[in-house]
């Protein structure tokens, strides 16, 4: 449904100053003209503040009046003209509309503009009254589907004392499979979730828990099955419990084909292949294949991880920060158990615990909205708290999440970094461009004039398969150039621009180390160990790391205020020790400026460096949403209800 407090959100101002915020500012159009005549049947205008109006002038206004009105179109500079009667559909029709655009960012307009509430009817149960009168052991479907998954298992285990003999009979193979389900789901953990949860406020690493959880219930055999990082999202405890299913899936007949950079997950693996020896152009090589014990002898970067040949290494001494906080108090959001939890600034901050403790609920969708409306007048809506302290110590919030930078093969590197701007412009100062009156434009492929217009510029022509993904195949007419010849015909230092967006960010930062404005973007980029892509490479070829790493890239290049709070969700996913080596320097030097970082974290090479863990727990689900333990790693480490604080202990914290 519409929130009213989202589309008006300051009533003390009038239409013609924007209090309509779908609508904006007056302009000299139809809309404005209707809302004119409107005021007349209503008794207001324009320039009345939206406080002022009648509830029934407010609700024409909303949801439209179905009297036309007569408007002379000709004084809004309409080119037909004349006295026209029209209909006032209303702001939230005008909003609706939105629902015929399929762009990402027509629904996104919409969607600020919506708050999601229980249905009054139903409660939330989806169900019509008659189907919530059918009742095992007190419980009907709905009661039922709001347990977590390990209520309902334990629910499950006795539901037999609650039937007939006959019932029983008939219920005997249900039963054994519902048991069997939940089994597989609290194996691969992730018996916090309820099992009326919403798929889409699913992380993508559950998702893909609850499919393994499927396959193992499946009990097929002589199947090859492909993971992709499964341990995304999953706390240290429950990755034995993840590794033990993988055993069972194997143990059955099967074949598992693991992609991991988890060290517990190498030990158990029968057979490790280990893909090298650096990024990019210079991987591609098996440098090491055969058991744990095999790699570990090999000279590989894996293996000097392993061995701790390399390691990461825990900070002599923490940050002592600013002195200054940011303290949430009374959050109660999902799980959140009405806590009060103190971010102190200028320190590298860890938010740890179990998978579905609340990590999330307490930075992205409590911390996060709260700063985003307070520094840029967003929409965000935070979840329940009481009150926050200390936002004037924050000048500036940066999120960098996993999402992808870009959907189709026109977005890069170079165009995401705005570093392709700056290259453009170079080239444009060439004496090849100069002669031919060539201007930046002419070396963008994504408008017309320098561009190959068989491809629009993509370098690739899309073969769209219907039910199927999207196939690309490289343009005919350019090679996957992207440009025409007259534009690649230009060059600076002997390449064109095509040649440019060839290069690897490790050849660019040499290639334009004497262009300061290029040089700095590139460098930023090479930074956080991204040196290995090429600078025209489709960002649908990215993965979530890389796409990560790329934003950290940009806001890397910025100019910081040094009162920049930086917000990141499981920055580790996809990433080798290695990887996270570099990750650490980037974060470090951001906090070492005076800037605060906030990581959500399960992965212990970054947690144990951290200058400040925020443990949230001890369980997941409704077992969680406390604050179990604050301070240092070796704070942490001490106290024995963090899971996280054993494995730190182990780390010799």
């Amino acid at each position: 449904m519409f929130d009213l407090s989202k589309i008006i959100p300051e009533k003390r101002l009038s239409l013609r100053e924007g209090a309509v915020e779908p609508l904006g500012k007056y302009r000299n159009n139809t809309i404005f003209a209707l809302l004119e005549m409107l005021g007349r049947r209503y008794d207001f205008t324009l320039d009345d503040p939206v406080a002022s109006f009648s509830e029934a002038a407010l609700h024409a206004v909303l949801y439209g009046d179905a009297e036309p009105l007569a408007v002379d179109l000709s004084e809004f500079g309409a080119p037909s003209g004349g006295r026209q009667f029209l209909s006032w559909e209303g702001v939230a029709e005008y909003i609706g509309r939105a629902d015929d655009d399929e762009s990402a960012r027509g629904r996104k307009w919409r969607e600020q503009f919506l708050v999601y509430r229980k249905c009054s009817a139903c409660g939330g149960s989806r169900l019509k009254p008659e189907a919530l009168q059918f009742r095992i052991g007190g419980k009907n479907i709905a009661e039922v589907s709001a347990l977590s998954i390990e209520e309902f298992a334990e629910w499950v285990a006795h539901v037999e004392e609650y039937m007939t003999d006959k019932e029983r009979r008939i219920a005997q193979e249900v039963v054994k499979e519902i048991r069997e389900r939940l089994r597989f789901l609290i194996e691969v953990g992730l018996g916090y979730l309820s099992l009326a949860r919403s798929s889409r406020s699913l992380s993508g690493g559950e998702s893909q828990r609850i499919r393994l959880a499927t396959q193992i219930g499946s009990k097929l055999v002589n199947v090859l099955y492909i993971l992709d990082e499964p341990s995304i999202g999953l706390h240290q405890r429950d990755n034995q419990r993840l590794i033990r299913s993988l055993e069972e899936l194997r143990d059955a007949g099967n074949s598992v084909i693991v992609v991991e950079h988890d060290e517990e997950m190498m030990r158990a693996a029968d057979f490790i292949v280990d893909v090298g020896p650096k990024a990019g152009r210079r991987g591609g090589h098996i440098v090491a294949a055969g058991t744990f014990d095999e790699i570990l002898h090999s000279d590989s970067i894996t293996a000097d991880y392993l061995t701790g040949r390399r390691r990461i290494e825990i900070p002599e001494k923490l940050r002592s920060g600013s002195g200054q906080r940011i303290v949430v108090r009374g959050a109660r959001g999902n799980n959140l158990k009405n806590i009060d939890v103190e971010f102190p600034l200028g320190k590298l901050i860890c938010v740890t615990g179990v998978s579905g403790s609340g990590k999330s609920t307490l930075v992205n969708e409590t911390l996060r909205p709260i700063l985003s409306r307070e520094l840029y007048r967003s929409l965000d809506r935070p979840l329940d708290y009481d009150s926050i302290e200390g936002i004037e110590h924050v000048d500036k919030l940066v999120v960098v999440d996993q999402s992808p930078i870009g959907r189709t093969p026109r977005s890069n590197p170079a165009t995401y970094s705005d570093v392709f701007t700056d290259i453009r412009k170079l080239f444009e100062l060439t004496p090849d461009a100069q002669i031919r009156g060539f201007k930046a434009g002419r070396f963008s492929f994504n408008v017309k004039g320098g561009r190959c217009e068989e491809c629009r510029g993509a370098g690739v022509q899309t073969i769209e398969m219907n039910f199927l993904p999207d196939v690309y195949v490289t343009c005919k007419a350019c090679g996957g150039h992207r440009y025409n010849r007259e534009t690649l015909e230009v060059k600076y230092k002997g390449k064109s621009i095509d040649d440019v967006l060839n290069m690897t960010v490790n050849m660019a930062v040499e290639f334009f180390e004497h262009i300061p404005n290029i040089h700095q973007k590139l460098r930023a980029i090479q930074e956080v160990g991204l040196g290995y892509l090429t600078l025209g490479q489709p960002c649908t070829t990215l993965s979530g790391g890389e796409s990560q790493r790329i934003k950290l890239a940009s806001e890397l290049s910025k100019r910081d205020t040094g009162r920049t709070l930086y917000i990141l969700d499981e920055p580790t996913t996809g990433l080798h020790f290695e990887d996270i080596r570099l990750l650490l320097e980037v974060l470090n030097k951001l906090v070492d400026r005076g800037n605060t970082v906030i990581v959500i974290e399960h992965n212990l090479d970054v947690v144990k460096v951290a200058d400040h863990i925020i443990d949230i727990g001890p369980e997941g689900g409704i077992g969680g949403g406390e604050v179990v333990a604050t301070g240092t790693p070796h704070d942490v480490a001490q106290c024995p209800r963090s899971y996280t604080g054993q494995f730190l202990k182990k780390m010799g914290l």
